[in-house]
Parts: structure tokens; sequence; C-alpha cells
């Protein structure tokens, strides 16, 4: 799909057959049943003044939207925004604007905390500031954290205690916050801070551990004492990116050339050799994505994201995510997003935003080992000697949405 703007896309999520985009202050909702279908319906959702700077789905459980146990696998689109404001999104229209930051918002966390009758979600902004709205509730914030000394770019809800929230600064200063002690004010809330050196990379909550990039290193924090466990990963000059998975001990960081693959279980006090395995990208990984068969590695500075196998760091795959027959090099990716087997991919070439979704759900030809009986879930979409095939194969599994 081209884009009317030279504005690239910026963050892409996707949800069973809906894809959502954001370029600049515009949201575009894709609903589609196949890759060779096409794209059945496309809705512009508009009304942010400025760049949408993050999106989240949540479940539409514990919302004013809910209404009965058959909307339970429905999920509202929440986007924040350069204009102050938050939306919330549901069946193609914005049903609520928040406002109440005194500047950009930066972030939002990423599950919604309190209990299932009454939901509480969170955000952090340029103003160094951490609020709280209640989803069903008032446009204006129920609570204002104060303490960051720079602007909020990471929030994560604790595991182990739905109250409990998690912030970090631009400055790599995280903060635990404890939303029931919450007043006016929200000076009394904080229970916990600490430090860390380096600019931050990411942030995910597991138990009562929180798992903090940044840096050159990827430390653990017991959340209850605020103490350092212990390193995980030494990944040097710098962490671009970083995704874990705590049902496999595993934990993926992005750096300049490469991403790499640790054992969580281990303490790293060295760098790159102590990696369980090295997934060479040829330029900077600043995207990843992770689950339990495959890790998805890409960058602004190319346009082929690579897929591997989580259990074994193994190539499976590498996409080209151009237009069909382009041969010039463009502008690396801008945004990804990865659901099970489907993936889309974001660019721009000359002036236009390029979006590339591809479904693998169908594939029948494995890439790396075709004569051995393995269960990959990406496949290489060519390998035919007949010309036909090899084309008709090729748009079934590749669509660039218009």
């Amino acid at each position: 799909m081209f884009s009317q703007h030279p504005i690239p896309y910026s963050h892409i999520m996707l949800e069973k057959n809906k894809v959502f985009v954001a370029q600049g202050p515009i949201v575009q909702s894709m609903g589609f049943e196949s890759v060779k279908d096409g794209v059945s319906r496309v809705n512009l959702l508009t009304g942010h003044k400025a760049r949408i700077t993050c999106m989240r789905l949540f479940p539409i459980g514990g919302t004013s939207l809910f209404r009965s146990s058959m909307q339970d696998e429905e999920h509202v689109l929440v986007t924040s925004s350069s204009d102050r404001t938050i939306r919330i999104w549901w069946k193609g229209r914005s049903h609520r604007c928040l406002k109440g930051h005194n500047g950009p918002v930066t972030t939002l966390v990423d599950t919604l905390l309190g209990n299932c009758e009454s939901k509480v979600l969170a955000s952090g902004g340029e103003d160094c500031t951490v609020r709280l709205w209640s989803v069903g509730g008032k446009h204006h914030p129920i609570v204002t954290f104060h303490g960051h000394a720079k602007p909020v770019s990471l929030l994560s809800a604790a595991k182990h205690k739905a109250s409990l929230l998690v912030s970090m600064s631009t400055d790599s200063r995280l903060r635990v916050w404890d939303t029931t002690l919450a007043s006016s004010s929200g000076s009394s809330s904080c229970v916990g801070t600490v430090g860390f050196p380096g600019t931050p990379a990411g942030m995910e909550c597991h138990e009562t551990l929180c798992y903090v990039a940044a840096g050159s290193s990827v430390a653990a924090i017991d959340i209850r004492t605020m103490q350092k466990v212990c390193t995980i990963a030494v990944h040097p000059p710098k962490i671009r990116s970083f995704k874990m998975l705590p049902s496999k001990w595993l934990m993926c960081t992005g750096g300049e050339e490469k991403a790499l693959l640790w054992d969580m279980r281990k303490n790293q006090a060295k760098p790159n050799p102590n990696a369980v395995a090295e997934l060479e990208h040829g330029s900077l990984v600043n995207m990843l994505h992770m689950d339990s068969y495959k890790v998805v590695t890409g960058g602004p500075l190319d346009y082929h994201p690579n897929i591997w196998e989580t259990d074994t760091g193994l190539l499976a795959n590498q996409l080209d995510c151009r237009f069909p027959g382009e041969t010039q090099n463009y502008d690396g990716l801008s945004a990804m997003g990865v659901y099970g087997s489907c993936i889309v991919t974001s660019g721009c070439y000359e002036e236009q935003g390029v979006l590339c979704f591809r479904d693998f759900s169908n594939c029948s030809v494995s890439l790396s080992s075709p004569d051995e009986d393995r269960s990959l879930k990406f496949w290489e979409p060519r390998n035919s000697s007949d010309s036909e095939d090899v084309d008709s194969e090729f748009e079934n599994l590749n669509g660039y949405l218009s």
C-alpha cells in the first residue's frame, strides 16, 4: 500500500484479521480475511492533532464499552499523541479523549492496572509525570505522580501485584508506584527508586522482577527490595532493542549489527561470548519480536527483516520488504508488527510509505531444512523450477496492501 503523504508509518499493531497502522496523527484500521482476498475495509481514525507516539490494544473488559460476555475477545485501541491527549478507539471511532498532560504523551502502560471491575490506564509524558486514568470514568486523570526529573519513556505493570506500576525516564531512573496509595498529588505513592547507567532501551516485568535494558546491559531488579539481582546480558556498545520470553528462560537484545539470545537463568559478567546464539543482522537492530518459535529482527537501515528459530537461533527466512519488482534500495523499516504467522512491515519508497503484509499460515515449503521433518512456522515462498508455480505461490504469501 502506498500512502499519499511522505510521513513514514511509525507504529503497527495486529489483532486477528485487523491491522492498525499509525502515520503521523492518523491511524489506519485495515480489515482482511486473507492475503489472497486483500483488504476488505479501511477506516481512517482521525482526531489527534499531532504525531501518535504509542499504541496499545487492551481487552474491552473493565472499560465503559463492555456490555456482555460476548465481547470477551474484543479489544479497544488506545493511542497517545504529541498533542497531549490519549484516545480510546472502538469499532472505528474515538469514544473518549483523555486530557491532562502538560506536554506530549510519550508512552502508555503495557497492561491495564487494577481488578476486573475497575481498570486503570497509566501514561507518561514529556512533562515528567505519570498519570492514571479511569478507563470507564472521567476524561481527566484521577491522579498524577511527580518525581521524575526527565521525560517518562517506559511504563510496565508489575506482574506479581496488580496495583504496582513501574516507570522509567530518559535518564534511566526507575520508580515503582503503588496505585492504591494514590492521593490527589501522588507524592506519597512512590515505594522505590533506582538508577541505571546509559540510555534506556526496554523494560519488562515478570513475577517479582523487573528486567531493564539500559546502556549496554540488561539487569534484573527485585521490585520488592529495589535491589539488583543479577546482570542477564552484556551487549556492547549499546543495546537498541529488548524482548524476553520467560516461558523458555530466553531473552533477546538488538545491537549495532546483530541480535543476541541470552539464557535468563545465567549471570552474565562478560559480553557477547556468553550469549546462547548470535543472530547476525548486518545493520542496526532496533525492532524485535519474540515468541515461542521465532525471533524477528529489523532496523531502519535496511529493508530485510530476518526471522530466526527461537530455540536454536538458526535463520529461518529473510524477507524483502520492497515493492514487488523494485531493485533499488530505499529507506529501511520504520515499523514492524507480528501476530502469529502474520507479519506487517513498513518503510519508505521515494516519498511514499509502503506497507507489506505476509501470511505464512498455509505454507508448506521449508527453507532451512526441506529434507527433514521439522515444524518451522516460517518458510521460503519459492522452491520450484516452474516459474508459474513460483509466481502463484508468491502472490498467495505476500500482500502489498492497497
